[in-house]
C-alpha cells in the first residue's frame, strides 16, 4: 500500500517521521512510538547485541536481547522499556514481554536524539530504568568522541560514571559480569 502525505507520494524523509509501525513504550499512560533508526545506530545496536549474545553462550549467566524487545515494568509513570540492546536475568516469558527491567540497557542515539529536550528525555528514561531495577545504562553517541557514557544505578541518571572512547574496551559492570566489547566494533 502506498503512503501519501498531503496528497503527494511519501519520501524517505517522510519515513523518518512515520512512527506507526515501529517500536513503542508506554510512558505516562500513553503509547510513545519511536522512529526507525539509521545505518550507524542500527549497526551499532546490532554489534552490542551480538557481543552480548556471545557472552550469553559462553557463560549462561543471563540472556541477550536485540532491539525491539519490550520489557514489562510497573512504575507509576512507565509500564515498559524497549532498549536498543539489553541483558536480562529473569524467568523466560515465552511469547510475552520479559517481566522486569533488564540488568543492562544500551540506548543508541538516532539522528533525532540531540538537543536540550532529547537530553532531558534520556535522563528521565535512565531514571526510570534505575527505578525499575536496571543496574547499568549505556548512552551510545556515534557522533561524539565520548562514544559510550556509562551510567549506573549507584551513580544516578545524570552523571556518567565512566566514558569509553574509540580504541578502548567498554564494560557494563556490575550488570554483566566479565563482559567487555571494543568501542571500535560499533563503527564496523
Amino acid at each position: 500500500m502506498a503512503v501519501h502525505i498531503n496528497s503527494r507520494e511519501a519520501t524517505i524523509e517522510d519515513l523518518y517521521r512515520v512512527f506507526e509501525t515501529n517500536k513503542a513504550e508506554i510512558v505516562n499512560g500513553e503509547i510513545r512510538l519511536m522512529s526507525p533508526t539509521g545505518w550507524l545506530p542500527g549497526r551499532a545496536s546490532g554489534r552490542i547485541y551480538s557481543s552480548l549474545d556471545d557472552h550469553e553462550r559462553a557463560t549462561s549467566s543471563g540472556r541477550a536481547f536485540p532491539d525491539n524487545v519490550g520489557f514489562e515494568v510497573d512504575l507509576p509513570n512507565r509500564k515498559s522499556f524497549s532498549p536498543d540492546a539489553a541483558w536480562y536475568v529473569g524467568a523466560e516469558s515465552g511469547m510475552r514481554f520479559p517481566v522486569g527491567a533488564p540488568r543492562f540497557a544500551a540506548e543508541v542515539r538516532s539522528a533525532n536524539d540531540y538537543g536540550v529536550q532529547a537530553e532531558r528525555d534520556m535522563a528521565e528514561k535512565r531514571a526510570d530504568y534505575f527505578a525499575a531495577g536496571t543496574l547499568v545504562v549505556w548512552d551510545v553517541d556515534l557522533q561524539s568522541d565520548l562514544v559510550i557514557r556509562k551510567y549506573t544505578q549507584a551513580g544516578g541518571p545524570d552523571q556518567a560514571v565512566t566514558v569509553f572512547r574509540q580504541g578502548e574496551r567498554a564494560d557494563a559492570e556490575p550488570a554483566v559480569p566479565g563482559w567487555t566489547m571494543s568501542v571500535d566494533e560499533l563503527f564496523s
